[in-house]
């Protein structure tokens, strides 16, 4: 199957627009204050009926709002999600997919309980920042993703975080090029130097060239302004704070701003 293939079957588009609908902090996480678990479930489910509206292709659900990430997420976070996207899923009209994020294992796992159609994370790579060091397992993250039977999950790999520095000096075309080789990823995922930060033409096009087959999605900083030109150079997008009332990351998703937005997109394609 190729690529248009692939994203054609999960998404339904060649072209998909993937919104980010960023949960709110959870039980345990350090800007969680009390809030009860039903209040979570009415934000997650206002969001996702605002993008459903606004005409999305499918959405990612993550704990954006867990910070500090941690490299083992607590059981807590995992059963959390899981509740939340179970509540606010039943009826959904177009595919989702999870990201416990900085934690591949417990990824797959929630893709495993919830019927997730994909995921996207930072499954491989060691990186550094002001949590410390960061590491991945890859081969464990495969392994369980084989014992959990999901075949038919699609993955998206992180290639360059958005804050931590990449403990690698290889050009990041020949890190592609060997991550496609060992790991066959369904697409990557490039990102701007810092969240919201575009990914800029040229880059895409290059990673575009080194990613082969797999599918090449921007990972941050589309806009209304230049998602149209950006979808030129690559397969997809994942948008989150773009579609937040004034653009904010804190804030929740803004009806009038998913419509403009996918109204170029789908001009455009």
């Amino acid at each position: 199957m190729n690529t248009k293939e692939m994203l054609t079957s999960t998404f339904g588009t060649d072209k998909p627009i993937i919104a980010l609908l960023h949960i709110d902090p959870l039980p345990g996480d350090p800007l969680y204050h009390d809030a009860a678990m039903a209040e979570i479930v009415e934000n997650v489910r206002k969001d996702v009926e605002n993008l459903v509206a606004g005409g999305v292709d499918a959405i990612l659900f993550s704990n954006e709002f867990s910070m500090p990430y941690q490299n083992q997420v607590s059981q807590v976070t995992t059963a959390s999600m899981a509740y939340i996207i179970g509540r606010v899923t039943e009826d959904l009209p177009i595919p989702f997919g999870v990201h416990v994020i900085s934690d591949g294992r417990a990824t797959i796992e929630l893709a495993a309980a919830t019927g997730a159609k994909f995921v996207r994370g930072i499954f491989t790579g060691a990186y550094v920042g002001e949590c410390g060091i960061k590491n991945t397992d890859i081969a464990e993250v495969l392994r369980r993703k084989n014992e959990l039977s999901l075949d038919d999950l699609r993955m998206f790999y992180m290639i360059n975080a958005e804050a931590d520095a990449y403990l690698n000096d290889r050009p990041l075309g020949v890190i592609v090029n060997s991550l496609i080789f060992k790991c066959k990823p369904d697409g990557i995922c490039l990102s701007g130097l810092h969240a919201g930060e575009e990914a800029n033409d040229d880059f895409l096009d290059e990673m575009k060239e080194a990613a082969g087959e797999a599918a090449v999605f921007a990972n941050t900083g589309c806009t209304v302004d230049n998602v149209a030109e950006k979808l030129k150079h690559c397969d997809g997008a994942f948008v989150g704070t773009g579609f937040k009332v004034d653009g904010k990351f804190e804030n929740r998703t803004d009806p009038d701003r998913i419509r403009k937005f996918m109204d170029i997109v789908k001009a455009s394609r």
